[in-house]
């Protein structure tokens, strides 16, 4: 998420060590933890809330389905696979969209004069 790595962390804890002190650091590492334990409950508080109000429907419903990158990139790679089964379809001759089929050699494109 934060793309840190172990030098990075090393840099950070000797900053804190040398701004914070040894004998603090750990009561504020265990403040970071309740911390982080409060924001989670409160997340999971707001994800049960939303689920006990859109009712049964959502039931399954998580946080990171409503992330707008989320639902684009379903959406799309269902239209994908919807492509490729009709085109699969259509290649297979398992009648596929409106009973297209490839044309014989030599035989002409239907022509309607009327939508034109």
């Amino acid at each position: 998420m934060f793309d840190v790595g172990l030098s990075e962390l090393a840099v950070i804890a000797f900053i804190a060590v040398f701004v914070f002190g040894p004998d603090r650091l750990p009561d504020l590492a265990r403040q970071a933890g309740r911390f982080l334990r409060q924001v989670r409950a409160m997340a999971n508080s707001a994800r049960d809330d939303l689920r006990k109000e859109l009712g049964p429907d959502y039931a399954d419903l998580e946080l990171r389905d409503l992330d707008p990158r989320t639902i684009v990139r379903k959406h799309v790679l269902e239209a994908m696979d919807d492509d490729e089964d009709d085109d699969r379809a259509d290649r297979d001759g398992a009648g596929g969209r409106h009973g297209r089929r490839p044309l014989d050699e030599g035989e002409r494109p239907p022509y309607d004069a009327e939508a034109t």
